[in-house]
C-alpha cells in the first residue's frame, strides 16, 4: 500500500494536513469521496435561471459598494448581455473587494434566489475570466476538508492519486461483480471523482448511479466478511460445555404463576443447544417490550448454575439493574441459589462483601450495573454473560465482562428495542438471533392518543380520575432542569405542579441526577402502590414493572425517538386493566413530528416502530454504535441498498462454500480494498 510520503508531488504540510483526515495512503485518498458535485460545465444566461437551482454564469461587474444598511454587506452587480445578477457577501475580505471591482469579468456560481434587485446570489464562489478561460468538461466535486486544505488543492491531489494509482485488482472474481451489473473498481473511482457532465446531479448526490452502487456493494462485503470473521473466530475458542438441566429449570417452571408462550419455550431451546456447545453462545435475544424475555435468561442462568459455573446479568441502569434482581431474587431463592447484588453506589462494606461471595464462588448469579466489569471483581468461575440493552453499552465494555471468564463465557444478549432486518443482516451478522414474537396472554392491547397541549387541563382530570379509581398513573418529562436551548417541561416544575393540582393524591419524583437510594425508595413506593402518580425523566425506559400502573401522558413526545416512544409505553399494559398512553405535543408540529407521531400513533408492533424509527433517525442513533465505537457505513445505505445487501451477503455465502482457500488466503487484502470504506 503506497505511503504519501512515496510520492513527490505531496508536501509535508499537505500530507500534515490529509492525515486529520485520516488520510495516510494512496488508497485512502482515492477513496475519499465527493460529498456532492457543482455543474460548472456550461454558462448560464442571467434570463434563463431559475429560483432555487445552482448555475454558472459569466458576465461583467458594472457596480460594487459595501453597504451598512441593513447590515454590512459587499453586494455588487454582474450583467451579461440577458441582464442582471445580483451578488452579495454578508462576510467578506478586502481581496473580494478588489476582485469585485467595476469591469472586472467575473465567472459566479451559486444557488439563485429572489432578491430585492430581481436574481441573487449569497456568497457564491468567484473566478477571474479571460478570453482563453474554458468551461470545465466534468462535474466539479466537493470533498470534506479541513482548515488549510483548500477544495482545489484536494482535487489536484487526487488527480495525482488517480494517475499513480497503477493497475487496481477486482476485490472479488470478475464474473460476480458481471452478475451484479457492477462496473469495475477502477472505473467507479475515476467516474467518481470526474463524472461526466450527462451524468445526472441529483442521481449522483443521492448516490444512485452504478459506480456508486459498485463501491456500496464493496463496502457491505468488507462488513459482511468481516461479520463471518468474528463468527468464524468464535467458534474456534473454547468455552464451558454446559449439560442440559434437568432439575433446577423444571423447579422454577412449576413454581411459575403463567406458562410459557410457544415463542419463550422456541428460544429457551435455542439457547440450551447454544449452550451445550464447546464453543461460546453469541445470542441477542429480541422480543418486545413486555415479552418475556427475562424469564428466558433465568432458565439459560440455571443451565448455566446446574453444571457449577456462574452467571453475570449486567443491566445499563440502576433501576433496571435493580428489577432484575428483584425478579431474579423471587425465582431463584426458592431453588437455594444465592444471588450477589454489585452497584458502584454500594456502601464499602456491601461491596466488600459482594466481591468475596463472587470470588469464592458461593454467589450464583451475579445482577449489577457498570460495576460488573471493574478490574476488582474476579469470578470464581464465570460461565455465562447476559447483557441486558445490549447497545446501551460500549463495545469494549461488553468485552471487558466477557474476559472476566477463562475459558470465554457464553454471552446472552438481550433487547427491548427491535432490530429492524437489515440492521440484523449487517451489524449483527455475526451473532445468531432469537425473536420472542408474541406477547404473554392477559395483557391487555394499550390504546394511545395524541393530544395538543392546549388540552391539558382534560388530561389532568383523566389523571385524578384513574388515580382515584384505584389505578396508578406516570407522568413523563424529557427534561429535569430548566433549559434555555429547549423550553420543555422539566420534572422538578411538573412535581411541583402536580402536588398543587392533586393534593389528594400522593405524587412521586424519580430521574436520573437522584441517589441510587432515592431512586430505589420512590420505586418501592410506587411498586408497593403506596404512591398513586409518579413524575419522571425517561430513566423509566426500561425494567420498571408495575401492573396496576394503567394511564402514562409523556410531554413533549414529538421531541423523542419512536423506539423510546415505544419502550416508555410499555411501562403501562403489563396488568388486566385497560391502558392508555397519551402522548402530549406543542402546537405547530413539524412534517417529521407529525409522521413520527403517527407511527406510534397507528401501530403497536415493536418492529414496525423500529423499521420507520430506522428511516427517520438511521441506524447508528437507534442502536447507540456511533456511542459505541462501532464503524458506521459511509457509502451504503440500509434503506435504499436492501438489495445490495442481500447481494453481498448471498456473494459472502459464495465465497466462503466455493472458495475457502480463496477466502482465508486473500481475506484481509479483500478487507483492506474496502476497509477505508469501512474500517472493521
Amino acid at each position: 500500500m503506497t505511503q504519501l510520503t512515496q510520492i513527490k508531488a505531496f508536501t509535508k504540510p499537505m500530507i500534515a494536513n490529509l492525515a486529520k483526515l485520516g488520510i495516510v495512503n494512496l488508497q485512502g485518498l482515492l477513496l475519499h469521496l465527493p460529498l456532492r458535485y457543482i455543474d460548472e460545465t456550461h454558462v448560464t444566461a442571467v434570463r434563463d435561471l431559475r429560483i432555487g437551482e445552482s448555475a454558472q454564469v459569466e458576465g461583467e461587474i458594472v457596480h460594487a459598494e459595501v453597504s451598512y444598511k441593513p447590515r454590512k454587506a459587499l453586494i455588487a452587480r454582474l450583467e451579461d448581455n440577458a441582464g442582471q445578477l445580483t451578488l452579495r457577501f454578508l462576510h467578506f475580505y478586502p481581496s473580494q473587494i478588489s476582485a469585485l471591482k467595476v469591469g472586472n469579468k467575473l465567472r459566479v456560481y451559486g444557488e439563485v434566489r429572489h432578491g430585492f434587485f430581481g436574481y441573487e446570489m449569497v456568497h457564491p464562489t468567484c473566478k477571474a475570466v479571460s478570453e482563453k478561460t474554458v468551461v470545465a468538461e466534468t462535474l466539479t466535486p466537493v470533498y470534506s476538508t479541513v482548515a488549510g486544505l483548500s477544495q482545489a488543492s484536494l482535487r489536484k491531489a487526487i488527480g495525482v492519486a488517480l494517475q499513480q494509482q497503477g493497475e487496481m485488482h477486482e476485490t472479488l472474481p470478475t464474473h460476480l461483480y458481471a452478475d451484479l451489473n457492477l462496473p469495475s473498481f477502477a472505473a467507479s473511482l475515476a467516474a467518481l471523482h470526474h463524472p461526466r457532465p450527462d451524468v445526472s446531479l441529483r442521481a449522483l448526490e443521492n448516490k444512485n448511479t452504478p459506480h456508486w452502487r459498485r463501491l456500496a456493494f464493496d463496502e457491505l462485503m468488507a462488513q459482511q466478511l468481516s461479520m463471518r470473521k468474528h463468527y468464524a473466530r468464535r467458534r474456534s475458542v473454547s468455552a464451558p460445555q454446559l449439560k442440559r438441566s434437568k432439575q433446577l429449570i423444571s423447579a422454577l417452571l412449576k413454581g411459575l404463576p403463567f406458562a410459557l408462550t410457544s415463542a419463550q419455550q422456541k428460544v429457551a431451546l435455542e439457547i440450551e443447544r447454544d449452550l451445550s456447545q464447546a464453543h461460546p453462545m453469541q445470542r441477542l435475544l429480541q422480543g418486545d417490550v413486555g415479552s418475556g424475555k427475562t424469564i428466558v435468561a433465568c432458565m439459560a442462568a440455571l443451565q448455566c448454575v446446574e453444571n457449577g459455573w456462574q452467571v453475570a446479568l449486567m443491566a445499563p441502569t440502576e433501576i433496571l439493574a435493580e428489577q432484575h434482581y428483584r425478579k431474579m431474587l423471587s425465582w431463584l431463592e426458592p431453588l437455594n441459589i444465592t444471588i450477589a447484588w454489585l452497584t458502584g453506589s454500594q456502601s464499602k462494606k456491601d461491596r466488600d462483601a459482594a466481591l468475596k461471595a463472587i470470588a469464592n464462588g458461593e454467589a450464583k448469579v451475579v445482577v449489577g450495573t457498570h460495576a460488573l466489569f471493574q478490574e476488582a471483581v474476579r469470578f470464581n468461575r464465570l460461565g455465562l454473560a447476559i447483557i441486558d440493552e445490549q447497545h446501551r453499552f460500549g463495545v469494549q465494555q461488553r468485552l471487558a465482562l466477557r474476559q472476566k471468564g477463562q475459558p470465554e463465557p457464553h454471552q446472552l444478549m438481550m433487547s427491548a428495542t427491535p432490530i429492524p432486518r437489515t440492521l440484523s443482516m449487517s451489524y449483527y451478522a455475526d451473532l445468531d438471533v432469537s425473536v420472542i414474537d408474541e406477547l404473554p396472554p392477559g395483557r391487555s392491547p394499550i390504546v394511545t392518543k395524541i393530544v395538543s397541549d392546549v388540552r391539558r387541563a382534560e388530561i389532568l382530570q383523566r389523571v385524578r380520575e384513574a388515580c382515584l379509581q384505584g389505578n396508578q398513573a406516570y407522568w413523563v418529562c424529557p427534561l429535569i432542569e430548566e433549559s434555555e436551548a429547549l423550553q420543555l417541561a422539566t420534572a422538578n416544575d411538573t412535581y411541583a405542579l402536580m402536588q398543587a393540582a392533586f393534593p389528594e393524591l400522593k405524587v412521586g419524583l424519580v430521574h436520573g441526577r437522584m441517589k441510587p437510594a432515592e431512586k430505589q425508595a420512590v420505586m418501592a413506593e410506587f411498586s408497593a402502590g403506596h404512591t398513586q402518580l409518579l413524575v419522571a425523566t425517561t430513566v423509566i425506559e426500561v425494567g420498571v414493572d408495575v401492573p396496576n400502573a394503567s394511564l402514562m401522558v409523556i410531554e413533549h413526545a414529538e421531541r423523542m425517538g419512536l423506539s423510546q416512544l415505544h419502550q416508555l409505553r410499555g411501562r403501562v399494559g403489563r396488568g388486566a386493566a385497560k391502558s392508555t398512553c397519551i402522548l402530549l405535543y406543542q402546537n405547530k408540529l413539524s412534517d417529521t413530528a407529525r409522521a413520527r407521531l403517527k407511527v406510534i400513533y397507528e401501530s403497536n408492533d415493536g418492529f414496525a416502530i423500529a423499521q420507520a424509527d430506522l428511516q427517520i433517525r438511521g441506524p447508528g442513533e437507534l442502536l447507540g454504535v456511533r456511542q459505541s465505537g462501532v464503524p458506521m457505513l459511509k457509502i451504503a445505505d440500509l434503506e435504499r441498498d436492501v438489495e445490495l445487501l442481500e447481494a453481498a451477503k448471498a456473494v459472502a455465502d459464495q465465497l466462503i462454500e466455493h472458495y475457502p482457500a480463496e477466502v482465508e488466503q486473500h481475506l484481509d487484502r479483500w478487507m483492506s480494498t474496502a476497509g477505508e470504506l469501512v474500517k472493521v
